[in-house]
């Protein structure tokens, strides 16, 4: 790929789509609230097309007080099967992220309405 000027890529690609983006998204949506936490939800979900093609779906905190307050991480799911694969450091790190957040809102005093 070029560093400058034009590039002309075309790329032909079949594959089946048995899942679409809003099954790929209540895939991640029941797996991070039933596995790693209640407040974490999803986002709009992304076609990635690599070694495997796939929805990439976004996973965002949202908290009782504020709402989404921001992606975390996201998941990938397999756009013939509905496979995902999480690994536990994957898991850590949404976890890690999910916290480094929540912490910038739960520092703050809040003000009697």
């Amino acid at each position: 790929i070029p560093q400058s000027g034009q590039l002309d890529l075309t790329i032909h690609l079949t594959a089946p789509v048995n899942y679409s983006a809003e099954a790929a998204r209540r895939i991640v949506g029941r797996f991070v609230a039933n596995e790693v936490s209640y407040l974490l939800r999803t986002g709009e979900p992304t076609l990635v097309v690599g070694e495997q093609i796939c929805w990439r779906v976004p996973v965002v905190l949202a908290l009782p007080q504020h709402g989404d307050v921001g992606q975390v991480g996201s998941v990938d799911v397999a756009v013939d099967t509905g496979a995902y694969d999480v690994s536990a450091e994957q898991i850590q790190e949404i976890v890690n992220n999910a916290g480094e957040r929540a912490a910038r809102y739960t520092d703050t005093p809040s003000t009697p309405s």
